[in-house]
């Protein structure tokens, strides 16, 4: 018979595996309730921490050239193998100005839901979104995020924006999670309320860090499955000689 030490076989497998990213999402949250100069605080370190989850090469959607109006929008974003194509849908509108606590937060232009959910969908799988919200909660509403892989589940997160937040509040909120890509994004209230929406970062999977493993990752896995394959041939030949002994 032929015999194999489970645990050293299992061992030099978890050695050979890639650090990929865990199951469970990252969620990245900061709120200022009282933004002094503009965006500053919580809301830039949670935005900040978000960012260096993610490889260098992910874009930023600032909304600053693109003709202020109503949706739909047309967004691209740099992918880790290509562009990633969206639009936002809604009953908003694209502004320069801004309106009863709502402002960009870079630049001059960003977008005011005007009271309503809003959605924006993606052409190819995404695995990280992050953004500005302003004038959040100030009417004591609450806000969701739902994202949707296309199937018929779907995840919905309740942002911890406070619930009768000071009018011109700042908050960032995203998510990176390689584990389950997602193909749109909708934001919905407990009730209405206008707020902005400002400085949309989205990434794939190959650009959440741990994500995909890569390619000398790939070569460590390879070689460490080589050392497995070879320990079970050797381990194979000794006991063979040692029955016919």
């Amino acid at each position: 018979m032929t015999f194999f030490k489970k645990s050293t076989i299992l061992a030099a497998c978890a050695l050979a595996l890639p650090n990929v990213a865990s199951a469970a999402p990252t969620i990245f949250f900061g709120e200022n309730q009282a933004p002094a100069g503009g965006v500053s605080g919580a809301p830039v370190t949670a935005r900040n921490s978000f960012l260096a989850f993610l490889s260098a090469g992910v874009s930023t959607e600032d909304f600053e050239g693109i003709a202020p109006g109503s949706p739909p929008i047309a967004l691209t974003f740099t992918g880790g193998l290509g562009p990633i194509n969206g639009t936002l849908t809604g009953g908003g509108s694209l502004r320069n100005s801004p309106i009863t606590g709502t402002y960009a937060t870079s630049g001059s232009q960003f977008y005011d839901n005007n009271f309503n959910a809003f959605k924006v969908t993606f052409t190819s799988a995404i695995a990280a979104f992050g953004f500005y919200g302003t004038d959040i909660g100030d009417v004591n509403q609450a806000l969701t995020v739902t994202l949707d892989e296309g199937l018929a589940s779907k995840r919905v997160f309740l942002v911890a924006n406070t619930v009768g937040a000071a009018n011109g509040s700042l908050l960032f909120w995203g998510i990176a999670d390689a584990a389950q890509t997602f193909t749109s994004v909708s934001f919905a209230q407990s009730g209405t309320d206008r707020f902005g929406f400002d400085d949309l970062t989205v990434g794939d999977v190959r650009q959440v860090i741990g994500g995909v493993p890569e390619s000398s990752t790939w070569a460590m896995m390879i070689a460490g499955f080589g050392i497995v394959g070879f320990s079970m041939r050797a381990r194979t030949r000794k006991v063979t000689f040692a029955s016919l002994a």
